[in-house]
């Protein structure tokens, strides 16, 4: 399951740094799958959709932080909880009921956006 970050978010920012995926944006910012992974050109994804990494995606929101659920792994092969979550200051990085994932799928999207790591 992704994580999501709710309209309560106070625009801090703690989250952003935090996330190894680079799968946090600041709202109205574009995003691309390339940031901070491994992905480059032309790629189909775990979910079978084929993207162009290097492309810049439409922002999921113009007024809050957000995270790009094709790139968010809840930090599974990373560190035991949502680092979002455990930094945020008003408890707005939440499951994302929309994009329920087993840890065995976020685990595949992690060793597929960074290989080597």
């Amino acid at each position: 399951m992704a994580i999501i970050i709710t309209d309560e978010c106070i625009n801090c920012g703690a989250c952003e740094p935090e996330c190894p995926n680079t799968a946090i944006y600041e709202g109205a910012d574009d995003w691309r799958y390339n940031d901070g992974t491994s992905l480059k050109g032309s790629v189909v994804l775990p979910n079978g959709k084929q993207v162009d990494a290097d492309e810049a995606q439409e922002p999921i929101s113009d007024e809050i932080y957000y995270i790009s659920p094709d790139k968010c792994t809840e930090c599974v092969g990373f560190h035991d909880e949502p680092q979002c979550a455990a930094v945020c200051p008003v408890d707005c990085c939440v499951p994302d009921d929309d994009h329920v994932e087993t840890e065995e799928v976020l685990l595949g999207k992690q060793k597929f956006m960074h290989p080597d790591g």
